[in-house]
């Protein structure tokens, strides 16, 4: 039987780590059982812990899969064209509005935003 150690390394085909201030962002291709690729990213960034007095590594991940790259990569790519230059991209207000949805627990896309807005503030 393979150890855990022996299978993170098989799923994991390619991994590229870019060190950005106080930040390091690690860019993993990984597949599944399937062979179907996919990317995650991760930000790392280290912090210290006042009561344990030490330092730790905060971890926020994101899964990227193949039929999502072409997409993520334009929204990406105009996000960075308008904060250097200023202009929105030729399509932007062509974009439909995102609509509300409801999840299981009946709360709106607008609750669930918020509620994950007021999570993020709370980290700093």
């Amino acid at each position: 039987m393979m150890e855990e150690n022996e299978m993170k390394e098989k799923d994991e085909l390619f991994s590229k780590a870019v060190k950005a201030g106080k930040r390091t962002y690690f860019f993993d291709v990984k597949a599944t059982k399937n062979d179907e690729k996919y990317i995650t990213i991760t930000e790392s960034k280290r912090r210290f812990d006042e009561g344990l007095q030490r330092f730790f590594y905060e971890k926020h991940k994101i899964f990227l899969y193949k039929e999502d790259f072409e997409k993520v990569a334009k929204g990406l790519t105009d996000a960075i064209n308008y904060v250097e230059t200023g202009e929105y991209p030729a399509d932007y207000y062509d974009q439909p509005e995102p609509r509300p949805y409801d999840n299981a627990q009946g709360e709106s896309r607008g609750e669930i935003d918020s509620a994950i807005d007021r999570w993020f503030d709370n980290l700093n």
